[in-house]
């Protein structure tokens, strides 16, 4: 027979993840979309999940080469013909902000959704190849 210590912060940890998993989102929890960062030879590409959020309710900003993803989803009001019974979509504001490299081009960066996902087009700036230089002797 082998002897386990007890540990209670063991069964408090289990407790609260079992409350956290059957509790309903509620405007006062903190969330944030989902966000994938990709890069091509061109430009980086940062795609965020942002379904059921209205193009009016997303903002984008860049400044001193930070991109600040912001928006808002509200809570789908309940009809009088409909019960909900589980909620597990998070409604709220959010907020995300990415270091931009320095090889951007802020002037041209774009952004588009479909389908409940925004993807947002940072170009790259063209970096001239390194030029070579001949050290004469003398």
């Amino acid at each position: 027979m082998e002897l386990t210590t007890w540990n209670p912060f063991h069964e408090m940890e289990a407790f609260f993840d079992r409350y956290n998993r059957n509790r309903p989102a509620t405007s006062r929890d903190v969330w944030a979309p989902t966000v994938n960062i990709s890069e091509t030879e061109k430009e980086y590409l940062i795609t965020a999940e942002l379904a059921g959020i209205d193009s009016k309710d997303v903002e984008i900003t860049v400044q001193n080469n930070v991109l600040t993803l912001r928006g808002e989803r509200h809570d789908t009001k309940e009809s009088k013909d409909t019960k909900r019974h589980l909620i597990e979509t998070s409604f709220g504001r959010f907020s995300r902000s990415f270091s931009l490299p320095s090889d951007v081009i802020e002037e041209r960066i774009s952004a588009k959704g479909k389908d409940g996902m925004l993807t947002i087009h940072v170009p790259k700036a063209e970096i001239a190849p390194a030029k070579k230089i001949t050290v004469k002797a003398e």
